[in-house]
């Protein structure tokens, strides 16, 4: 299968290519801004793809990234739900106009179907209750969510006016392996380093905030099997199905090292939704569990990494 996959360096990316890989019939197309970024992928892995350097932006020449492709996988984001309030008008082009310009290319150059990383922990907002279900109405509260549920409804437009076939991952909190523990995405591989290093862990809020969080193993294995079937739905919640809360989430860290963990407990943040963790049956009806490690297997396995791989 031919397979592209913007935003190929990243976190969800690097796993995404190295689970990819394992299949040999495969053949990857790994898409990002700078070649230099893939420095996760050993020289055999890097040896086995064609590896381009490209903007994501209004002036991309998608036509040439996506052709002659079966699956496009979309992982761009350029914000973070924690500072996307501050730069609406820009990130709205920056992200949506440019993914149309996407769509448009796989229009065109007759992509079988485009995969989309959308946000479970964003585009329900506040209001929803937990576990949530995809047909749950959306009203997110950061510019973060507007973007990605925005995206969803251009695919489904795209799927309505060309046939353009599309899969929408609601992905929840992943954690683990080639994560940047530096504080901006992901709880779990953020505190489990600092705890690691004795460093202070900022905490915002009384530490009450409840969230779903998934090994990225197990997110990675679900993303597969949900962009490979032919199957009728299209958007899908990939999650722990249940919900953590941030101070159980300290006790699981400081349990799993032996270590004492020094907390700096600060103001709450507007954009954090105080409870959100995903309902995965509709995910689970058709392809079986979708968790394989636990939250305590999965600091593990992460504080492994990083002491080997992360000074």
């Amino acid at each position: 299968m031919k397979i592209t996959i913007i935003g190929a360096a990243g976190f969800i990316g690097t796993n995404l290519t190295k689970a990819l890989l394992k299949n040999p019939e495969n053949s990857l197309r790994l898409v990002d801004n700078n070649i230099k970024y893939f420095t996760n992928l050993t020289d055999s892995e890097l040896s086995r793809c064609e590896v381009l350097a490209s903007t994501f932006d209004v002036n991309t020449d998608f036509d040439t990234l996506v052709r002659d492709q079966d699956i496009v996988y979309h992982l761009v984001s350029t914000t973070v739900p924690s500072t996307s309030n501050q730069h609406i008008p820009q990130e709205l082009v920056a992200n949506v106009v440019a993914t149309s310009k996407l769509l448009e290319a796989c229009v065109s150059e007759k992509v079988r179907r485009i995969v989309f990383m959308s946000s479970g922990g964003t585009v329900y907002g506040k209001d929803e209750q937990s576990p949530i279900i995809e047909e749950s109405v959306t009203t997110p509260i950061s510019s973060y969510g507007l973007q990605k549920i925005t995206i969803e409804k251009l695919m489904y437009l795209y799927n309505y006016m060309y046939g353009l076939d599309y899969r929408v991952i609601r992905l929840a909190n992943p954690y683990g392996p080639y994560q940047r523990p530096n504080g901006v995405l992901g709880a779990v591989t953020t505190f489990t380093y600092k705890a690691l290093y004795d460093e202070p862990i900022t905490v915002y809020g009384d530490g009450s905030v409840i969230r779903d969080f998934i090994f990225i193993d197990d997110a990675i294995a679900a993303i597969i099997k949900i962009a490979e079937s032919d199957c009728d739905e299209r958007v899908f919640n990939v999650g722990s199905g249940s919900g953590t809360s941030i101070a159980q989430l300290l006790d699981a860290i400081s349990v799993s090292l032996h270590k004492i963990l020094n907390v700096n407990y600060q103001a709450s943040r507007p954009v954090d939704v105080p409870i959100n963790f995903l309902n995965v049956n509709r995910f689970q009806h058709l392809f079986g569990p979708i968790v394989h490690v636990s939250l305590t297997e999965g600091i593990k396995k992460t504080a492994l990494f990083l002491t080997e791989n992360v000074k």
